[in-house]
């Protein structure tokens, strides 16, 4: 239930600078419908939405929760929001519940954003591609690690062009019908 108290202040000022914006959710082991609930209620229906699905020492999401995460955001934006994960999760949590093809769990059906540090990402089985590779921490994986003004950081990678960034982010950002 936590909101970053910073959050429309940014996105604020990133939208009067000109720049894409989004918001993603930590997904934890309480109740997903009521996650997604505060989700929306906080992000809104017309941004960029992602679901960070990783693994937490103290009280983690399943993939049956992710899944009903999603499904609620789809059903209530019209689109399937990204999936934040890292692939030897991922793939582990897909082996772990039998799942082999992308028709056996909704997760396949959101665009990627693979935390893969290293110097290509490594795909899991299910997507065919990545839209996000991010390939550093800021301390781990391949340069840049820096960002001028701003130091260390975690770096992203768009599978595409800056047209193709800029139409996927219009994409994924439009208004439910």
């Amino acid at each position: 239930h936590y909101t970053d108290p910073t959050f429309a202040n940014n996105t604020l000022n990133a939208q009067k600078a000109g720049l894409c914006v989004g918001a993603y959710h930590f997904g934890n082991g309480d109740d997903a419908s009521t996650q997604a609930d505060h989700f929306l209620a906080v992000a809104g229906n017309n941004t960029l939405l992602a679901l960070d699905f990783e693994a937490y020492a103290d009280n983690p999401m399943s993939l049956a929760q992710a899944e009903t995460f999603i499904a609620k955001i789809h059903k209530a934006t019209g689109r399937y929001p990204g999936l934040y994960t890292g692939s030897a999760f991922i793939q582990s949590t897909l082996t772990n519940a039998g799942i082999s093809q992308a028709k056996q769990t909704t997760l396949s059906q959101c665009w990627l954003w693979l935390a893969e540090y290293a110097d290509t990402p490594i795909l899991p089985k299910i997507w065919p591609t990545w839209t996000l590779w991010q390939y550093t921490d800021g301390n781990h994986g391949p340069q840049p690690h820096t960002v001028d003004g701003i130091g260390p950081c975690d770096r992203e990678h768009f599978n595409g062009s800056q047209v193709q960034l800029e139409a996927f982010w219009a994409m994924q950002s439009a208004s439910p019908k």
